[in-house]
């Protein structure tokens, strides 16, 4: 990648950084992913998914890839005092998808001057943190998939930054890469009394929420086989109103992690039962909601086989390291169930932000793995075209 080419990117990541969009909001991205696509002459269709955009290259006959980027930022404050940080109050790209964005606008350029046989579709997704506004809680890339879009498609490749990895790295796990994903939330339904004078009167919320929470980590301590990953986090409660009074009312939330789609949907079945068996004890409702759930991605070892000419012409042999499985959740999972797929965790690390990880609010990202991504992204497309033609 040349010098002009490269600062552009970085001008361009720099101006989605500084405009944060949570999503299904991402038009002020979208419109500057258009702009672009628009410079380089690249055909794309818009408004898909409401803000997703879809551009196709098209060489002569042949296969069909995809190579994805999301747009979406989190609801945090930024802190990390950079001069381009974030210009809207409580929206961060703290999880680096605007690099993604960025990289996949780099790959575009790289590719309209490469000569292949058949299409490249670049895929700029919506709404990957979550189902944010989406009345049937479905995120961009299941709104992708479900709309057709990778019915013509015979693989799929992704990556993710880390800046836990150093620029020039990049590692992967085959198989399930990264974790099933469900976030929940259970509803404790008490009465209310006088905590002193009459507390035999109420049914105290709390007491079964502290009840529940203690009960529920057995479900992966003895109930999950030891060889088998899972996690059970409870991060949030609230309820109660006052010192002296039965809580009529507790919300717990949290989270259930897991690499076995079978292990995942066993811990999801067993928490809802535990509630429904205390409202039972209680003579109480315990109303379990998994407001949101995705599968693991699948990481598929044929993929990355084609793979390998890219991986050792922009990495190198040893710096392409294959690591066990992460459990964070990620929506790359709907295409990698759709068509055999590769997903890659990309070295990002700088040296201004030790230590800070994805979702941080003082994470920052080092903008020299831009060229990195850009250049695997559009040489590994060309290359699985040439592997499944």
């Amino acid at each position: 990648m040349d010098a002009h080419l490269k600062d552009r990117l970085i001008d361009i990541r720099r101006q989605i950084h500084a405009q944060p969009e949570l999503g299904y909001e991402e038009e002020h991205t979208s419109s500057l992913v258009k702009q672009e696509l628009d410079l380089l002459g690249i055909d794309y269709i818009s408004n898909i998914a409401g803000t997703g955009v879809i551009a196709s290259l098209t060489r002569g006959n042949g296969p069909c890839v995809a190579i994805r980027a999301d747009m979406d930022a989190l609801p945090m404050q930024e802190e990390t005092g950079l001069p381009f940080a974030s210009k809207v109050s409580g929206k961060m790209h703290a999880c680096g998808h605007d690099l993604h964005t960025t990289m996949l606008i780099g790959a575009a350029a790289l590719l309209k001057q490469t000569d292949f046989q058949g299409t490249i579709k670049l895929l700029f997704q919506p709404s990957e943190e979550g189902p944010s506004t989406d009345p049937e809680k479905k995120s961009g890339a299941r709104r992708f998939v479900e709309a057709g879009h990778l019915d013509d498609v015979q693989a799929a490749l992704g990556l993710h930054v880390d800046p836990s990895l150093p620029v020039g790295q990049i590692s992967y796990a085959i198989g399930p890469a990264l974790a099933c994903t469900g976030f929940f939330t259970i509803e404790v339904k008490g009465k209310a009394a006088h905590a002193g004078a009459s507390p035999q009167l109420g049914i105290d919320a709390v007491v079964i929420a502290s009840q529940l929470v203690q009960a529920a980590q057995t479900i992966v301590s003895r109930h999950t086989p030891p060889m088998e990953t899972a996690v059970l986090s409870f991060t949030k409660i609230n309820g109660g109103v006052a010192p002296n009074v039965i809580a009529d009312r507790v919300v717990l939330e949290g989270t259930i992690r897991a690499l076995n789609l079978d292990v995942y949907e066993e811990v999801i079945g067993r928490l809802q039962k535990l509630g429904e068996g205390l409202g039972l004890i209680h003579q109480t409702d315990v109303i379990f909601d998994l407001y949101f759930s995705i599968p693991s991605v699948l990481n598929n070892g044929d993929v990355h086989g084609k793979l390998q000419r890219s991986l050792n012409g922009v990495f190198g042999q040893q710096n392409a390291l294959e690591k066990i499985p992460l459990l964070a959740g990620e929506d790359f999972c709907y295409y990698s169930r759709k068509v055999p797929s590769m997903f890659y965790l990309l070295g990002a690390q700088d040296p201004l932000s030790p230590g800070y990880y994805l979702h941080h609010p003082k994470v920052i990202f080092n903008e020299q793995c831009i060229p990195l991504g850009a250049s695997f992204l559009a040489q590994g497309a060309v290359e699985l075209l040439e592997g499944f033609r």
